[in-house]
């Protein structure tokens, strides 16, 4: 088993940035591939970026590509989401998932055996 505790949400204005957090713990030598979801209020779970979690390969949806940044610490097991520019529409609770099997459609939720508790970050406008 994997868990997954993410950190790092909060409230903040129009503009600005946030780096939201993800430590990892348990059998962490399975994982392959880390990614970020959202799921803001009344809409489905989407996703926001992957990377692979040997060889640091990433992966973004066109709608975050240039504002968000995803990056791993391999020694401290520690997966990060740098966020730019903040918009009232990124208001979402945001999760961490880990997988055990390198893929080619990082972008797909059952790719990922583990999830965190999600944080939540609402930008205020």
């Amino acid at each position: 088993q994997v868990q997954l505790a993410e950190s790092g949400g909060g409230l903040v204005q129009t503009g600005d940035s946030l780096r939201l957090s993800c430590a990892a713990s348990g059998r962490t030598y399975s994982i392959n591939v880390m990614g970020w979801f959202r799921q803001a209020p009344g809409k489905d779970r989407e996703f926001v970026a992957a990377i692979s979690w040997s060889g640091g390969t990433t992966y973004y949806p066109n709608s975050v590509k240039g504002r968000f940044t995803i990056s791993r610490d391999n020694a401290e097991k520690t997966l990060y989401l740098q966020i730019n520019s903040l918009k009232p529409e990124n208001t979402a609770v945001y999760y961490c998932a880990a997988g055990p099997k390198a893929t080619m459609y990082p972008s797909y939720q059952r790719v990922y055996d583990y999830w965190g508790q999600g944080t939540q970050v609402t930008v205020s406008s």
